[in-house]
């Protein structure tokens, strides 16, 4: 698969032929979304293997975020529903460790304190 310039896939892999609106039932099938998609090529937005520090200044650095305000970050990891289908992964997937709420209340409060870059 290739994530193509828009994130939508490329030629005849686009994203939607096998991603639908909603999770395709069965384990490990692929997960759905009305807006699945990948990030455009220009923002490789790849958490695995990060350390706290490596993620924190991915996340307040507006050049590889997305362009995001720490503001605009708080409500994308709040309401976004490619955010929020990590708590609703379909069949034969883990849950995240902390519910949804958690997650978002934590994040809220990194923000409040100042965003900081962990050592």
């Amino acid at each position: 698969m290739k994530r193509g310039e828009d994130g939508h896939g490329r030629y005849a892999l686009k994203c939607a032929s096998c991603h639908q609106h909603e999770n395709v039932p069965g384990a490990h099938m692929p997960p759905g979304n009305p807006k699945w998609r990948l990030p455009e090529a220009k923002m490789p937005l790849v958490f695995q293997g990060m350390s706290p520090a490596e993620l924190a200044k991915q996340l307040k650095d507006r050049a590889r975020n997305g362009g995001r305000t720490l503001e605009q970050l708080v409500k994308h990891v709040t309401d976004d529903d490619l955010v929020l289908w990590g708590w609703k992964p379909g069949d034969g997937r883990t849950l995240p460790p902390l519910s949804h709420d958690d997650f978002a209340k934590k994040f809220r409060e990194w923000v409040d304190k100042g965003a900081a870059i962990p050592e």
